[in-house]
């Protein structure tokens, strides 16, 4: 990933931040892919490494404080080597993109106010701390095939959002991709007689519906906030609202107490924990929220391989559904990037 030059600018709130020249780096979608993989890994390793903490809070907790300490380092090193490496992909996760207005010309920051900072703060505690909480719970009550079904509905919610809230158009194509994954997810699951309202797949499914209206706070703020500002501020404030949460119920001294193989597990995952958060918040910066999360559908191709691999499951049965998932992931790629500059100009306007 390149990035374009980049150069000092004041913000509303006064703070001097980077801003992005228009004119490099991968776009959107692709970065959308990337974090479809490493989703796509990640669910499958959190499978197995939730069970190795008994408490999912503690676990949940431990790897998002690895996932903020490493993102704050990538962007520390990127921060500081932003002038003589400006092309570079850390440059521009620290970097705001104002270029390219829908109507023309650069765009102007919007100053600082009380909706933004409770944007931000939403995007925190509850996308980076309560969803957390929510999913890894779940997901030690189920397998990751519905957990992966169950996650992947956020383009569906999105799909509901993302259209009143970021005027983003649902167009015929944007439809049948939606429709095409959706049957592929049941379809990779097993049917929907593998479904149920169980205790895990509710909260799965909750998880899914708060990150779902984080995803949309967070294209927002993306406006005018870096990459790597939402991201830390996602899982920093996610940190401390988890281990506040410990203490408040009496936990935190399992935290202090893992074992080699417990701390093992929450460095893995959290590393692959912030590399999806970056990606991630880089890929809304540049393309359709929309978009974006209908690519992210496609983690659940990963997951069904690396299942096979480990023997517990068969490609065979989901074949169909990888298949319709495929297409409906390769449907949105070639589409975006067919008509970059219409799709680049609204994903500018939230």
């Amino acid at each position: 990933m390149t990035a374009g030059t980049t150069s000092e600018s004041k913000t509303g709130s006064g703070v001097g931040q980077p801003v992005a020249e228009r004119g490099g780096g991968l776009p959107g979608v692709l970065v959308a892919g990337l974090t479809a993989l490493i989703s796509g890994l990640s669910i499958f390793v959190n499978s197995y490494g939730v069970h190795a903490v008994k408490s999912p809070a503690v676990y949940t907790t431990a790897k998002n404080l690895v996932a903020t300490v490493i993102l704050g380092g990538f962007t520390l090193a990127a921060w500081q080597t932003r002038h003589r490496w400006p092309r570079t992909a850390g440059a521009r996760f620290v970097a705001v993109d104002r270029d390219a207005s829908p109507q023309g010309g650069r765009r102007e920051p919007r100053r600082w106010g009380m909706l933004r900072w409770l944007g931000l703060a939403y995007v925190g505690i509850v996308g980076g701390g309560l969803a957390f909480v929510l999913f890894f719970d779940g997901l030690a009550d189920t397998t990751a095939a519905p957990a992966a079904f169950w996650r992947d509905t956020l383009v569906i919610w999105v799909a509901v959002l993302a259209v009143p809230f970021l005027r983003e158009r649902l167009t015929w194509w944007n439809g049948a991709a939606i429709a095409l994954l959706v049957v592929g997810e049941v379809a990779v699951a097993g049917g929907t007689g593998h479904l149920a309202a169980s205790r895990g797949e509710v909260l799965v499914l909750s998880a899914s519906l708060l990150w779902a209206v984080e995803v949309v706070v967070a294209k927002v703020l993306l406006r005018d906030v870096a990459p790597a500002a939402v991201s830390l501020s996602r899982m920093g404030i996610g940190a401390v609202a988890l281990v506040t949460y410990l203490a408040v119920s009496g936990s935190l001294h399992t935290l202090l107490s893992l074992d080699a193989t417990q701390v093992g597990w929450a460095l893995l995952t959290g590393l692959l924990l912030s590399a999806y958060v970056a990606t991630w918040m880089t890929a809304l910066a540049r393309a359709r929220a929309l978009d974006v999360t209908s690519i992210l559908v496609g983690s659940a191709l990963v997951t069904a391989l690396l299942q096979a691999a480990a023997g517990t499951a068969s490609l065979a049965p989901q074949a169909l559904g990888m298949a319709l998932i495929a297409m409906g992931t390769g449907t949105v790629v070639w589409m975006s990037l067919r008509h970059p500059p219409v799709f680049r100009a609204e994903a500018a306007t939230a």
